[in-house]
Parts: C-alpha cells; sequence; structure tokens
C-alpha cells in the first residue's frame, strides 16, 4: 500500500497551501469533469517515481481541553493511520503554547515526525528557527509554501526511504487483476466482498495484509488470478453480518491507489449522495478504471426503481464510459455480470499504441473536424504517443495545442476511446506546445547564396541611380 504522509499543525500555518504545493499535478485530471466536486483534504502525489496520499489534517486549535476536542474524527482517524507526520509551523509568529502541545501530543504516537518551518521568506530565517528547537524534533526544514520554495528538498528528505513504485505489468503477473470494492457506510460492500469470494466458482485464499485493517485476499475464477482489496476489515466467508463500519477515507485511498480497477459501491434505496460522488472525484484523481454497482435494486418498487435509474442517469452523466450494473449482493442478483465489465475496463486501462497509428488517428480526426483557430491563428497537431496507463494517457504535440478549448479536447478522447473502444476507463489528453528550433538564431547563409545576394543588392543601387538620372 502507499504511504500516508500527514500534514499537522495548528491554524493559519499553510498546511493548505503546502498540500496544494505537493498535489497540484494531481488536480487536472479532476478539474476536467463538469459537476464534480473535490474534497481538498486528500490528495494523491508522485515525486521521482514515488507514489504517496497526503493529508491535510486541519488546524488544531488552542485550549486548555486539549487537543483532542478540535481535531475532527476522520482527521484523528488519519493521524492515526498516518505512516509519517509532517509537523508545520509558522517562521513569521514563531513558537507558540499550542506548537508545543502538538509537538507532546505527537511523541506519544511513535510516528516518524519532520518539522517544517513554512513562511520563510521575508524573515531571517536562521534567528527566526532557533526557538524551534526546544520542540526536540531536531533542526526543522525551511520552506515557503506559497511560492514553492524547498518543497522538493522537503520531499527528498520526507521520501527517504520510501521505495519507488514498481513495474505494473511484473506486479500483475504475480497479484493477478487488482480489484477494490469502495463506497460510503452501509451500502453493502462487505456483502458484495462475501458474494464475490463465496460463487462456487471461486477459490480463496484468506491472506490478512500487512497495513493497519485493510486485507488482501487472492483468488481465482474460471482460471483467471485476482486480488481483491478489502478495506473494511477482515471478513471470512459465511460473515455476512454488516456491523456500524468505521469509514476511513486513507484506507479508501489507499485501496484505490493500489488497485487496477474500483467497484465503486451506491445504495439503490438512498439514492445518490454527495459521498458518493466524492468516492468518484478520487477515483478519477487516481486514474483509475471503474465500475459502478447499485446495490440492493431487489424488492424496490416499480416506481422507485425508475426514479432510481433517472438519478443514476442525472448524476452520473460526467462519466458516461463507466458501466452501470443493478446488483443485489444479498441475495446475488448481477454480481456474476460485473465481471465482463471490470475486465474490459482492466483491458482498456492498459492501452498501449505505437506512435504511427495514434498519428494517424489523429491526423484523420483534425481532418474530419478541424480544430477552432485561437485569436486568428490555427492550432496544428503534428504527432501522438503514448505517456503512460491506468490511466490511458496520449501525448499530443503541435503548435498551439495548449490552447485547445475542453470541447475539442472532448471529441479527441472520444474518437480515441471509439477508434480502440475504451470503456471504463478515464482518458488523459495531455498537450506539449512545440517549439521552433530556430527561434533566436541567425540564419547560416553559404559564401555562394551571400555573393549572390551582394550582386542583388548592386544591381538594384545601380538601377536605382540610373532612374534618378533620368
Amino acid at each position: 500500500m502507499k504511504p500516508v504522509i500527514a500534514l499537522i499543525g495548528r491554524p493559519n500555518v499553510g498546511k493548505s497551501t503546502l498540500f496544494n504545493q505537493i498535489t497540484k499535478s494531481r488536480d487536472a485530471l479532476v478539474a476536467d469533469f463538469a459537476g464534480l466536486t473535490r474534497d481538498r483534504k486528500y490528495g494523491d502525489a508522485t515525486y521521482q517515481n514515488k507514489s504517496f496520499i497526503v493529508v491535510d489534517t486541519g488546524g488544531i486549535g488552542e485550549s486548555e481541553g486539549g487537543i483532542d476536542s478540535y481535531m475532527a474524527e476522520q482527521s484523528k482517524t488519519a493521524i492515526h493511520e498516518a505512516d509519517m507526520i509532517i509537523f508545520v509551523v509558522d517562521a513569521r509568529a514563531g513558537l507558540l503554547a499550542s506548537d508545543e502541545q502538538i509537538a507532546r501530543e505527537l511523541r506519544t504516537l511513535g510516528k516518524k515526525v519532520f518539522l517544517v518551518a513554512n513562511k520563510v521568506d521575508g524573515v531571517h530565517a536562521e534567528a527566526a528557527l532557533v526557538e524551534f528547537f526546544k520542540l526536540g524534533m531536531g533542526e526543522p526544514m525551511q520552506v515557503a509554501a506559497s511560492h514553492g520554495r524547498g518543497v522538493q528538498q522537503m520531499l527528498e528528505e520526507v521520501l527517504q526511504d520510501v521505495p519507488e513504485d514498481e513495474n505494473p505489468e511484473e506486479r500483475d503477473e504475480d497479484t493477478g487483476l487488482r480489484l477494490a470494492i469502495i463506497g460510503r457506510p452501509n451500502v453493502g460492500k462487505s456483502t458484495l466482498v462475501n458474494r464475490l469470494l463465496g460463487e462456487e466458482r471461486v477459490v480463496a485464499f484468506d491472506q490478512p495484509g500487512t497495513t493497519r485493517d485493510s486485507i488482501y485476499i487472492p483468488f481465482e475464477r474460471e482460471g483467471r488470478k485476482y486480488t481483491l482489496i478489502d478495506t473494511a476489515g477482515v471478513r471470512r466467508k459465511g460473515k455476512v453480518d454488516e456491523m456500524i463500519e468505521k469509514f476511513s477515507i486513507v484506507k479508501t485511498l489507499q485501496a484505490m491507489k493500489d488497485a487496477n480497477v474500483v467497484v465503486v459501491v451506491v445504495d439503490a434505496r438512498e439514492g445518490i449522495v454527495e459521498q458518493d460522488l466524492h468516492l468518484i472525484g478520487y477515483a478519477l484523481e487516481a486514474g483509475r478504471a471503474m465500475v459502478i454497482a447499485i446495490n440492493k435494486w431487489d424488492n424496490m418498487s416499480e416506481y422507485d426503481r425508475k426514479q432510481c435509474k433517472l438519478d443514476v442517469e442525472r448524476r452520473f452523466d460526467f462519466i458516461p464510459w463507466a458501466r452501470i450494473h443493478l446488483i443485489s449482493a444479498l441475495h446475488g442478483t448481477g454480481v456474476g455480470d460485473l465481471y465482463p465489465s471490470i475486465h474490459r475496463a482492466y483491458e482498456s486501462s492498459r492501452l498501449k499504441v505505437s506512435p504511427a497509428k495514434l498519428t494517424q488517428i489523429l491526423n484523420d480526426a483534425t481532418e474530419a473536424h478541424h480544430p477552432p483557430k485561437v485569436q486568428g491563428r490555427a492550432i496544428k497537431m503534428r504527432y501522438a504517443h503514448m505517456g503512460g496507463q491506468n490511466p490511458p494517457t496520449i501525448v499530443i504535440h503541435g503548435n498551439k495545442v495548449d490552447k485547445t478549448p475542453a470541447d475539442y479536447r472532448r471529441y479527441l478522447e472520444n474518437v480515441f476511446r471509439k477508434v480502440y473502444k475504451l470503456e471504463g476507463t478515464p482518458v488523459k489528453i495531455e498537450f506539449k506546445t512545440s517549439e521552433n528550433p530556430f527561434e533566436g538564431r541567425k540564419s547560416q547563409v553559404d559564401e555562394r547564396t551571400a555573393a549572390r545576394r551582394r550582386r542583388y543588392v548592386q544591381k538594384f543601387k545601380k538601377a536605382e541611380k540610373k532612374f534618378k538620372r533620368g
């Protein structure tokens, strides 16, 4: 599982600004989906081929009652589930009593803590940082999060012992297709997990995971290998009783980051709620292939079923490529039909195409529907190549391509989807404007051409003099 790094500190020390600096490279994918709001407290990040999850736990205030009363339940969970903690202090404000209080609390957790002094711009850093040595956490790292200064050096230090990401293809051979079942509390995740593992055709090998309450369950179905990533704790076959589960976004994010395909479980009787959309937003941010399972479809009236379908069509219109299944995990209705959609989503997410073929499709698409002009100048798309998998990423090079409007980007995405029958996965398109290699350079002219130019100039001057005399 990917490591979790929690940002801790009192209010207004710049945790959110630092969070934005660390996660900014991941925002674009979600921003492309209209109508989807994103909780800014949790984010994916990658630095030097090391992936991790970062959590902004919110401000911890000053109070005689201790810091616990100022921490939301989810923030406390995130702190206890974190592998590492970045303790942020304010270099301008100096050391306050609440900083010392937080430091005492962090020492009891027995976790690796990195002290970071923010807002070092505009102050004499060495003088300002001396008092923070009182915290007993060593020399603070210096950053100016608002300008991004010192953030890379900080990440190098924090991630020093974190291994680089594994080669996904080699890993898939060992684990098979990795499948995460996610959803808000009590939508029927545990029932679906047990149903998936309880099928007669499935051979399951329960194997507790090494990280917290999550569990990896390798199993085989019809000769194909899978690994089920279960976020809500260990469950043996036959135990279908749903306890009130303690929902953890951190565990959900870890499971998604580790999975090839995510099955998002939604409660048909309660309808689509904001938390469902937030979870889908996290899956999109992670770039994961996705299948939607509308659970508890049994025993609903015809009218309620009709209303549910309308709600699904309306609320999920931003992911038209995701397959939606109506299931009953309790009775097993429709559960077997999830597998073909999971397989198609997995294969689509691993798209591999040669640059020549991609460029040909790009040329056909731009010929059929020319890119719009920007400020009277044409956008010229020259060639395309693959930039990655899971999600499939297509990189398009050319002139002014960074000015491509969103609707034309969607047009190109739909063309690539149609040609390669991509289903169940987001597709990321990146534009790179080609630089003119000759810009700013004087043209190199050989001696013969230069002599010809001189003769033309002399002839022109003679003709001009003759004209003036006449």
